[in-house]
């Protein structure tokens, strides 16, 4: 019992430290004071506000497209090396597998700094390719460790046996192995997104003056303070960003679900 309790309050104890800060942020944006020490009464006023901030609204849409993009390119890239690594010998599989890992391990600013010097080195200008190339390159290694365990899972014998029967491989490929490796391709695609959509150090070095993201704009406006806009934009994207964790969840739940039911 108290093992118990001692476990709940551990629980409790983390889910505070992770999500307070958050609390605070969504409270601070119905504060109608500006003073993040002084409570002025409930408001909407900043998020009317910023729907009406340009510059907020600018670098969001810079923010949402960036991310997609890099996160559908990462996806498609990612997929195909994890099918080709997938079909690897051991040892050059082992090889690919630890120049995977060496992004994850690296330092983001080591990361960011490297492609920076590469484009200089190449005389390729920064703006919002460079930028989109940098966070593709930097997040398709987690697209890759995503797909991976779901290849392992499929039978290759299924994918032959479509080719035995006439079906060219690329048919073959998106009617029979994407189907089943599709939740550790949406799993990547998403994990690319998210890390993408908050991505500062990468950006960072590899913009230039003209592309504004909202780590950038954000991290310019913490010399001046901070307008209470970013705190209700920030709790927008984390509520939305919130559903659709639920709906994800709920929709592998359910098809979980679906598939113990057809096998039994």
């Amino acid at each position: 019992m108290v093992k118990r309790l001692l476990q709940k309050g551990y629980i409790g104890l983390v889910v505070v430290f992770l999500y307070a800060p958050i609390l605070v942020l969504a409270v601070l944006s119905f504060n109608a004071s500006k003073s993040r020490a002084k409570w002025g009464g409930f408001t909407l006023k900043w998020y009317r506000e910023m729907l009406e901030n340009e510059k907020i609204l600018n670098a969001l849409g810079t923010t949402l497209l960036l991310a997609f993009t890099s996160a559908l390119l990462a996806t498609v890239l990612g997929t195909l090396a994890a099918v080709a690594m997938n079909r690897m010998r051991r040892l050059p599989r082992a090889v690919m597998m630890s120049i995977t890992n060496i992004p994850l391990l690296n330092s983001e600013i080591v990361t960011g700094i490297s492609l920076m010097l590469l484009y200089f080195a190449v005389s390729f200008s920064l703006g919002f390719s460079s930028v989109l190339l940098a966070l593709t390159a930097a997040h398709m290694p987690y697209v890759i460790l995503s797909v991976l365990p779901k290849l392992k899972q499929t039978s290759r014998s299924t994918y032959e046996a479509a080719l035995d029967l006439g079906a060219p491989s690329v048919v073959a490929f998106f009617r029979i192995v994407l189907p089943d490796i599709f939740p550790g391709v949406l799993s990547g695609f998403m994990l690319a997104f998210t890390l993408a959509l908050d991505d500062f150090v990468i950006t960072h070095f590899t913009k230039n003056a003209r592309v504004n993201t909202l780590s950038t704009v954000i991290y310019a406006e913490t010399r001046r303070g901070i307008e209470p806009e970013i705190y209700a934009l920030s709790t927008v994207m984390f509520t939305v960003v919130l559903v659709l964790l639920i709906v994800v969840n709920r929709s592998k739940a359910k098809a979980a679900k679906k598939a113990a039911e057809k096998q039994r």
